[in-house]
């Protein structure tokens, strides 16, 4: 099992920019999809973005294509999410996960991290 550390998250203005990193140990995660999702006070954890495993690949949800970029760096075990034109929307609890086995489109995914906070405010 791999394990996943966020960082990065804070209090952003509206229009504003942050970089989110998710570090992982344990495994690499070189073979595997790794993908952020996020979940809102009161709503239901969503998907933002997947990666493949060399990065050529990306998805992204509708909400957030054209102002987040996922990225990976395997020989740093680590990836990264982008935002910018940050929206009150985006405000929620921002997380990493992990799936060795799916495809890019996945939403089955075997590690997560513990989360970190965005907060966007108008």
């Amino acid at each position: 099992q791999v394990q996943l550390v966020e960082s990065g998250g804070g209090l952003v203005q509206a229009g504003g920019s942050l970089r989110l990193s998710c570090a992982a140990s344990g495994r690499t995660i070189s073979n595997r999809i790794m993908g952020w999702l996020r979940q809102a006070p009161g709503k239901e954890r969503e998907f933002v973005a997947n990666i493949g495993w060399s990065g050529g690949s990306t998805y992204y949800s509708d909400s957030v294509k054209g102002r987040f970029t996922i990225s990976r760096d395997n020989a740093k075990n680590t990836v990264y999410l982008q935002m910018n034109n940050l929206k009150p929307e985006d405000t929620a609890v921002y997380y990493c996960a992990a799936d060795p086995r799916g495809t890019i489109y996945t939403r089955n995914y075997a590690s997560w991290g513990q989360g970190t906070q965005v907060t966007v405010s108008s």
